[in-house]
């Protein structure tokens, strides 16, 4: 399996574990405008349905893919570490290009202040699980028998 193989493996898992975060969001009511997939599907002309599909291929062959080519050139040492810096990174994109997009404002403002620090802390997550997967991926098999 390739290297972008791998990430885009990453990046599902960490894409799944993201969603799992924004399910138990919407469950506990917590912050109900800052819904992406609603947003997703409002901007492409979609349903629900598909948004969801989106949203998993913008992050496991999007997201997922320009990780394995980027994580070389990335600060942090452990890979879970990168995968954070990452993640902030695609938290930094999401803020200053699809909130604005989606009519949510810069930084998503109009959802209120919450929804920047929510956002971060879900990506800094989606990171560090992307980078531990990705690195487990890449170590897997790599480990010699006696």
């Amino acid at each position: 399996m390739t290297n972008i193989a791998k990430g885009m493996l990453a990046g599902l898992a960490a894409t799944i574990v993201l969603s799992l975060l924004m399910l138990m969001k919407g469950a506990m009511g917590v912050m109900p405008a800052l819904d992406p997939i609603g947003m997703i599907a409002m901007m492409m002309g979609v349903s629900a349905a598909i948004a969801w599909g989106v949203h998993l291929m913008i992050g496991a062959v999007i997201w997922g893919g320009a990780f394995a080519l980027l994580e070389p050139h990335l600060p942090g040492g452990e890979f879970w570490l990168k995968g954070v810096v990452f993640g902030i990174g695609a938290w930094l994109i999401m803020m200053v290009a699809m909130m604005p997009m989606a009519g949510a404002g810069f930084f998503g403002m109009q959802l209120g202040m919450m929804a920047p620090v929510m956002t971060l802390v879900m990506h800094i997550v989606f990171g560090a699980v992307l980078g531990g997967v990705y690195a487990m991926l890449l170590h897997r098999g790599s480990a010699t028998t006696i």
